[in-house]
């Protein structure tokens, strides 16, 4: 590659070591600060240099060397440390500034900037041909029977490129690739512009061996720095936590078809490594594609996206939108097996789906009032299908912000290199990595299996390629995987209900029999439901809203002197809500000395109001609730804390079949409630609830509305 490059470059640069050293003194300058600057930050990696030199020779480069150079250049960084392992590929800083200038020679010569595309296409013409840096995309012009290309910078379109470049280089065909292109004026033919040459910018293969016997001479905090300054970052400043973090976000580029969220605050660098830290992966900007882009293009019998990259990274998830009705569903299927059928044909593919995008919000304001999958598209936020596919949710929130002292100026991996290396190792599994030591817990299904299995396959071949790990390094791995999928069953409990409910994930020494359970660290969060007593007229429900979803509910209540009047808000134009409240104030109206005789409401009005605290429709069950708020708020004493109330109730007092108690349980216990009061007829569902949900409630039944109110205000009868 690098004999290729230096046929193709209009520049006169030598890559050998002796002669960078005597043109040290020559016309380029040394910059002695940055030199002095280099030396201090080297003292401090001197042991994990040495080792680079030792076994990774010729395939590292000083990662700040990148930055400094993109600042006038906005290329990927692949395409930078592909020239800077040409020129600058050495521990000397000497060398390394000679080769800094060269790469920056090279950029300004050879690299398509947009503004300059009219003076590149002058100098073509003036000098016959000339070669240049620019992403390369080729499409198919059937009319005229041959492959055209067109260059993102300089701004040309239908040149002809011979079928040998799209044969060799299939991905000039989907989304195009960063290529050393000679380009050739022609003054005759009908055809201005012809291509000559075509190199893209990556490296064409790697050796293997060579990082397998590099990895047992690191160890593993050794690697996992290694992997993070490859990546850009500076490990000394984040946590071992959040150093996994990041590293895991490279699983996609190991593993075969693994599906993979991340969802956090913006400035976190989500995006960043899918867009310019490999040229196999790509980032969907935008959201809105086709199912002939990603997937197949039935006019062209042509393989999308899918086909081409190996990991296809959809870039804010709140704006992904389908133009074809059966989008999501040809997605889910790919995303389950790995294939999808057009046609006649089942197209099998391997490129992971990504999914990346913002919270906005506190991670514990989130949790207490919608889901994680909150910011997808509703077609998606709302398919348990599609999220059950999803191997890891990344908790982004834990990522802090990046500032200027994350990335690193110290030695790592060339980055196209590590991408190559990266795509080798997808050739091989570890899923069955902790066989030999643990079993799965009872509470992971297959497809939880599948998930965790795939997460250890990836952690284990960036953490330990050579496939040298000891039990506890399983064990720590295993852990992780876990937890990410773990993220992903929570949230689904919380949209899909029981179907759901098995999420306690642990695994078992075979050895000592020991079960180890596997937690989510936010699902810590205070939940909704105070433990204390709240004013008086205020409670909460779990209750259907329109659209058919239980949710949270929660009633606020006034009273003053008037005549009878009710104000119910919240309830917009929801006219079941409105007859749940009209039936509890009417009930309330008729029966009230039943409950206490200085009631009275036809000398008071009301106002209650009602707040879906999962930001969800306008509840519909609402009659019971509304009758204890209203008692609540006439006799001035607060119902009893901790307490959800369940049920409903028809205008002449008859309780109403109370379903789906177990999924009403897990919504109370998932707000915080600690006491739930339920009709006694829901005793007959009982034993559909698992025992673990239900003991976590103090439960108290009644037999009657009256009875409701007098045990939610902790009224003795």
């Amino acid at each position: 590659m690098g004999e290729e490059l230096a046929l193709t470059l209009d520049d006169e640069h030598r890559t050998e070591e002796e002669k960078l050293r005597a043109d040290s003194n020559g016309d380029i300058d040394v910059n002695a600060d940055d030199i002095a600057a280099h030396e201090a930050a080297q003292d401090v990696q001197t042991d994990l240099l040495d080792k680079l030199e030792a076994y990774f020779a010729g395939r590292f480069v000083r990662k700040d060397l990148t930055q400094r150079i993109k600042e006038g250049a906005n290329v990927p960084t692949y395409v930078l440390e592909f020239l800077l392992g040409q020129y600058a590929n050495s521990s000397d800083p000497v060398i390394i500034e000679q080769g800094v200038q060269n790469v920056k020679k090279t950029l300004a010569n050879n690299y398509v900037r947009p503004d300059e595309a009219e003076r590149v296409k002058s100098k073509i013409r003036e000098e016959g041909s000339y070669t240049v840096i620019d992403k390369v995309s080729v499409t198919l012009n059937s009319k005229e029977d041959r492959y055209e290309a067109e260059f993102a910078n300089l701004g040309i379109k239908n040149v002809p490129v011979d079928e040998m470049f799209v044969k060799n280089f299939e991905r000039l065909l989907i989304g195009g690739i960063w290529s050393i292109v000679r380009v050739q004026y022609n003054h005759d033919g009908s055809d201005p512009f012809l291509i000559q040459q075509l190199v893209p910018v990556q490296v064409p293969s790697v050796d293997m061996k060579e990082v397998y016997n590099a990895r047992p001479h690191f160890s593993t905090d050794e690697w996992i720095d290694l992997i993070l300054r490859t990546i850009g970052m500076e490990p000394t400043q984040f946590t071992t936590r959040v150093k996994w973090l990041l590293v895991s976000r490279l699983i996609p580029f190991v593993e075969n078809n693994y599906n993979f969220v991340e969802l956090g605050p913006r400035g976190t660098g989500k995006s960043h490594v899918y867009k310019e830290l490999s040229p196999n992966s790509i980032l969907v900007s935008g959201g809105q594609t086709t199912v002939a882009n990603l997937f197949f293009n039935m006019a062209r019998h042509e393989v999308g996206l899918v086909g081409m990259w190996d990991v296809v990274a959809f870039d804010e998830v709140a704006g992904i939108k389908f133009k074809d009705n059966d989008g999501v569903q040809i997605m889910k299927d790919y995303m389950a097996s790995g294939s999808f059928a057009r046609g006649r044909d089942e197209i099998q593919a391997s490129a992971g789906m990504v999914f990346v995008g913002n919270i906005n919000q506190a991670i514990d304001v989130v949790l207490r009032t919608s889901n994680l999958f909150e910011p997808f598209p509703t077609v998606m936020a709302n398919d348990t299908a599609f999220l059950d596919r999803i191997h890891n949710y990344l908790p982004g929130w834990e990522i802090p912000k990046y500032r200027p002292s994350f990335f690193t100026n110290g030695y790592g991996l060339i980055t196209d290199y590590f991408a190559e290396v990266m795509r080798d190792l997808r050739k091989i599994s570890y899923g069955d990595a902790f066989d030999e030591y643990f079993t799965l817990g009872k509470d992971l299904n297959q497809r939880d299996t599948i998930a965790v299995r795939k997460t250890v396959s990836g952690m284990i071949k960036l953490l330990y390629p050579d496939g040298q790990f000891t039990k506890d390094d399983v064990a720590e791995v295993l852990t992780f995987a876990m937890e990410m999928r773990r993220r992903v069953k929570e949230q689904l409990k919380k949209i899909g209900g029981m179907e759901f409910f098995d999420v306690n994930f642990s695994y078992i020494d075979k050895a000592t029999f020991d079960e180890h359970y596997v937690p989510v660290p936010e699902q810590g969060a205070t939940g909704l439901i105070p433990e204390g007593e709240g004013k008086p007229g205020q409670l909460y429900t779990v209750a259907r809203d329109a659209d058919q979803r239980l949710s949270l509910i929660k009633l606020e209540s006034q009273m003053t002197a008037g005549t009878g009047k009710t104000s119910w808000t919240g309830v917009a134009s929801n006219q079941a809500a409105k007859e749940g409240m009209n039936t509890a104030f009417n009930y309330l109206r008729a029966n009230f000395g039943s409950v206490n005789q200085a009631i009275a409401p036809s000398r008071h009005d009301y106002i209650v109001n009602l707040t879906n605290m999962n930001n969800g429709a306008t509840p519909e069950e609402v009659s019971l609730a509304t009758y204890v708020a209203l008692v609540s708020i006439s006799v001035g004493r607060p119902v009893i804390g901790g307490l959800a109330i369940l049920g409903d109730f028809t205008i002449g007092g008859t309780i109403k079949r109370l379903s789906g108690l177990a999924d009403r349980l897990q919504v109370a216990r998932d707000s915080g409630a600690k006491r739930v009061l339920l009709p006694a007829s829901a005793t007959a569902e009982l034993p559909t609830v698992p025992a673990e949900l239900m003991s976590a409630f103090t439960l108290m039944f009644y037999g009657s509305v009256e009875d409701a109110a007098f045990k939610a205000l902790g009224v003795k009868q």
